[in-house]
């Protein structure tokens, strides 16, 4: 029988989600688990699956919508069902066989129009509530706009499309006949004409717009304070050189680095740990999140067990970390979690830099670029690489002799590296 396919919670205390894009079309066959459409949350674009094998009987949703969490967004038909049990479904939930209606977008006000005697009537324009939003923070009016849904409904591409239009130069202002300006005024002195520039608004994300938000809150109530630290690199690259030689996965500094993270925060367990209301919460395991940069974000998912893993499967962990996360697959679950991230700049060539803390996690560790500078060695002056790391930390659980025992101990693991190996 056709069964009604809602949008999941697929994150926590999320009231909605944007349905980014349609992976199946109407009258595809699906099985179980495949995935029929791309949702859009704060954090990353995941992949909504279906439940049971069918027949994708109508979608009620246009891509680009922004749906309640348990709203009806497809029909799905058994094998071989008619295509008339899809208006059945949706005439037993009252709604007859509008689909359309299922969604229920709210209509907003739209510009008053004259009718023929004189009396106005008020247009009812549908838009949905993503487009609203946009629309609303954008100062834009979405009875100006055409939109290109089903119904002629306002959806966010169109907002977008408003939003980036360039903004045309101002038109100068028709001139003063002489005639009518009065003899006793003065004459008024010349306005200065107004330069502007054109610019473009582009949109915020959602990714956007949660990164903006927990770093504010981080920076504003976490208080950071910063350590660093230059090491040494040369027998680190040398023993990466080794095992790549005879490795048939590439490791890579950064999956060294993190190791030595993970293995740094089991020698210091102080420094493993959150800030919460109520305690201190440390961690026995060294669950580390990884910063990989994505189109309009960041997104950080944690790596469980580094202090455990072998330097080939740790390796093999970022690696699918950072595949999936270009592509848009992280799950939810991957972001959840970790005392300390990592974020790595040294591929741009950053020397150095501060990071804000990923909250509730009370470290991070900013990398900068390797790279070969004068060093005393024995009095002797020498060329080393070296590479500067500072650490960020939030003071309420981390105090300062015990982030620099943990830096401490990072830089021996790096300037020692066989110790990751064991």
């Amino acid at each position: 029988m056709a069964t009604l396919l809602t949008m999941p919670g697929v994150m926590a205390n999320a009231t909605e989600a944007a349905l980014q894009n349609w992976l199946k079309n109407e009258g595809d066959t699906v099985a179980a688990g495949d995935p029929i459409a791309e949702i859009e949350t704060e954090k990353a674009t995941v992949e909504m699956e279906a439940e049971s094998d069918g027949v994708i009987g109508r979608l009620l949703v246009a891509a680009g919508e922004s749906v309640d969490v348990g709203a009806p967004v497809a029909v799905l038909l058994a094998a071989g069902e008619a295509a008339s049990a899809v208006d059945d479904l949706l005439a037993s939930l009252g709604v007859g066989g509008d689909a359309a209606a299922v969604a229920a977008p709210v209509p907003v006000a739209a510009a008053v129009e004259a009718t023929p005697d004189g009396g106005p009537s008020a247009a009812r324009i549908f838009s949905s509530p993503l487009a609203r939003r946009i629309a609303r923070d954008n100062g834009v009016d979405v009875a100006s706009l055409k939109g290109s849904g089903p119904g002629g409904r306002i959806l966010r591409r169109d907002v977008e499309a408003a939003l980036t239009a360039v903004v045309p130069a101002a038109a100068p202002a028709a001139p003063t006949p002489a005639s009518a300006v009065s003899a006793s005024v003065p004459a008024a002195a010349p306005a200065v004409p107004e330069t502007t520039s054109d610019y473009t608004d582009v949109p915020h994300s959602r990714m956007r717009q949660v990164i903006a938000r927990r770093l504010t809150e981080s920076k504003s109530t976490v208080p950071h304070f910063y350590l660093s630290a230059d090491v040494r690199m040369d027998a680190l690259l040398a023993l990466r050189q080794q095992i790549n030689a005879a490795a048939e996965r590439k490791i890579t500094v950064n999956d060294l680095v993190v190791k030595a993270v993970g293995l740094a925060l089991q020698d210091v367990p102080a420094a493993n740990a959150i800030w919460t209301d109520d305690a201190e919460r440390r961690f026995t395991s060294s669950d580390i999140s990884v910063a990989v940069a994505v189109d309009g974000g960041l997104l950080t998912p944690v790596v469980r067990g580094v202090e455990k893993a072998s330097i080939s499967s740790l390796s093999a962990t970022i690696a699918d970390f950072v595949a999936r996360a270009k592509a848009g697959k992280i799950r939810p679950e991957e972001l959840a979690g970790g005392s300390f991230s990592v974020s790595n700049l040294g591929m741009f060539g950053t020397k150095e830099f501060t990071a804000i803390l990923n909250p509730p996690q009370s470290g991070i560790l900013a990398v900068g670029a390797a790279e070969s500078r004068p060093v005393v060695e024995d009095g002797a002056l020498s060329v080393a690489t070296v590479m500067t790391c500072t650490l960020s930390a939030d003071h309420r659980v981390i105090d300062g002799a015990v982030a620099a025992q943990w830096l401490q101990a990072f830089k021996a693991r790096m300037e020692a590296p066989l110790s990751l190996l064991v």
